[in-house]
């Protein structure tokens, strides 16, 4: 998925088709307003309705957000840095995430684009209520929630520059992008690199120079 060249100005076309590529990207305002009505509704509707209490909500809510963490790390680390021979293999993990490694400033796709994202969360929202039942519509929205801290925290990496309390988390996703990409792979926590052995060390900054 790698690629060589890295571009801190301009953005990848990915569709020849103008409407396709309108529609693969976007601005956090829209994912938004997209999103926490739907987590709002989740969690009124899963007390009023499906009669969960709020401190289950609490506990269903926070643990949605730290499978978040987990979830990230996985599809990062394994999906997104893919290795694969096939020229559609190859096309398909450019245009999840080589793109962004190719052209890291591009602010219009640092948010998975709204019809995709429904989608996928349509779907997982589906697997959550088959497996836990009305528990889904608190752990959904946690989940949802942690993507949304996620999405924000990656626009804010890439746009702005970092607050002094949040410059360890900059600092390694930077190095993921510029020095070493097989590191590094929490973006709104470093939790699972280091349960994981995957924090970026002095070695591997220096190795990079090499």
């Amino acid at each position: 998925m790698e690629t060589d060249k890295i571009h801190n100005k301009g953005q990848a076309r990915l569709f020849n088709n103008g409407f396709l590529e309108l529609m693969s990207r976007t601005h956090p305002l829209i994912i938004y307003s997209i999103y926490f009505p739907i987590i709002g509704y989740l969690l009124w509707y899963g007390h009023t309705d499906r009669g969960i209490a709020i401190s289950t909500e609490a506990i269903a809510f926070a643990g949605g957000v730290l499978f978040w963490t987990l979830f990230e790390y996985v599809m990062h680390r394994y999906l997104f840095h893919m290795a694969t021979e096939s020229r559609m293999g190859r096309r398909i993990v450019y245009t999840m995430h080589g793109v962004h490694h190719e052209y890291p400033r591009d602010k219009g796709r640092l948010f998975m684009p709204p019809v995709p994202s429904l989608i996928i969360s349509g779907i997982i929202l589906l697997v959550l209520y088959v497996l836990a039942g009305s528990y889904s519509f608190s752990f959904f929205p946690g989940f949802m929630f942690g993507y949304l801290a996620y999405a924000s925290m990656h626009y804010a990496i890439h746009a702005f520059a970092p607050p002094k309390w949040l410059k360890a988390l900059w600092r390694n996703h930077h190095l993921h992008h510029y020095k070493t990409p097989d590191k590094g792979f929490g973006v709104s926590s470093v939790l699972w690199d280091v349960v994981f052995g995957t924090v970026p060390t002095k070695e591997d900054i220096a190795g990079a120079h090499d």
